[in-house]
C-alpha cells in the first residue's frame, strides 16, 4: 500500500540520524508532511532538503518545555494541523551505578523521559481540535529487561512505559492513540563504542540471527502512525529478534 499517512502531520523528535531520520523519510514517502526536530542543525537540515516539500526542521532540545511550544506552534503554521508525535530523541551511556553521577544520570532522564512526557503533553491540544491522533513512543528493550550498566537509562526507558500506559488512559476519550516501542540491538550511532566489531557474536543471542535495522523500527512506527492500528493503545510492542523471549535479558552473559 502506498500514501498510508495521506494527509496526515507529523512531528518526529531526534530526526538527524538514525531511527529517526529513517521514521522520517517513511512517514514523508507515505504522505505526512513533517516537522523534523533535533539539536543536530546540520544534519537536520540536510534531511529535511532531501525530503522537500513536505518537511520542515527545527532545532529542538527535548527537555526544554518552551522549545516543544515553539515546535508545536511552528508545525501547525506551516502546516495546519498535527496528528502524529513520534518522541524518538534519546541519549545513552553505559556506566556502572557505582559510577554513575547525578548529573549523567539526570541528563539521561531529562532527554528520554522528561522529553517524552513533555512531548505526549504539548500536542494533546492540537490533536483534540483535530479530533484525534497518534503518538508513538520510543522506549528500548532496556525498558522490560534488565542490562548491567543501564541504570539511569534503563529508569528513563521504563518511565517511558508507564506515560505511554497513563497517556493512553487519559487521551483515549479524544481519540488519541499511544503506544510504545522496544527496540533491541539496532544498528545504529547509538551503540557502544566498538560494539559493531563484536556483533556477530552478540547477535548469536537472537533467535533471528541478525541486528536490526532502522527500516524495521520505522516500518513499526509508520503502522502505529496510521489508521491500520486505529484499535491499539496502550500496546508496549518489543522488536528485537527474539532476544528477550523466555528469560530475562539480565541472566543473560
Amino acid at each position: 500500500m502506498a500514501g498510508r499517512l495521506d494527509g496526515k502531520v507529523a512531528i518526529i523528535t531526534g530526526a538527524a540520524r538514525g531511527q529517526g531520520e529513517q521514521e522520517a523519510r517513511l512517514v514523508a514517502a507515505e504522505g505526512a508532511r513533517v516537522m523534523l526536530t533535533d539539536v543536530l542543525d546540520v544534519e537536520l537540515k540536510a534531511l529535511a532538503d532531501d525530503i522537500g516539500d513536505a518537511a520542515r526542521a527545527m532545532h529542538h532540545d527535548v527537555a526544554e518545555e518552551d522549545d516543544w511550544a515553539a515546535v508545536v506552534a511552528a508545525t501547525q503554521d506551516a502546516f495546519g494541523r498535527l496528528d502524529v508525535l513520534v518522541n524518538n530523541a534519546g541519549i545513552h551511556h553505559v556506566v556502572p551505578i557505582d559510577e554513575e553521577t547525578v548529573a549523567g544520570f539526570q541528563r539521561i532522564v531529562a532527554v528520554n523521559l522528561l522529553g517524552t512526557f513533555l512531548g505526549v503533553r504539548s500536542v494533546i491540544d492540537a490533536m483534540r481540535a483535530g479530533g484525534g491522533g497518534a503518538i508513538v513512543n520510543i522506549s528500548s528493550l532496556a525498558g522490560v529487561r534488565a542490562f548491567a550498566g543501564h541504570a539511569a537509562y534503563s529508569a528513563s526507558k521504563y518511565g517511558v512505559r508507564g506515560v505511554t500506559q497513563v497517556a493512553a488512559i487519559e487521551l483515549g476519550p479524544f481519540g488519541i492513540r499511544v503506544n510504545s516501542v522496544h527496540p533491541g540491538m539496532i544498528d545504529t550511532a547509538m551503540l557502544p563504542p566498538g560494539s559493531r566489531a563484536q556483533l556477530a557474536e552478540r547477535v548469536l543471542g537472537v533467535p533471528l540471527r541478525r541486528v536490526g535495522t532502522t527500516d524495521d523500527v520505522a516500518s513499526l512506527v509508520l503502522f502505529l502512525a496510521s489508521d491500520e492500528s486505529s484499535y491499539l493503545s496502550g500496546a508496549e510492542i518489543t522488536i528485537d529478534g527474539g532476544a528477550g523471549a523466555g528469560r530475562p535479558m539480565s541472566a543473560r552473559p
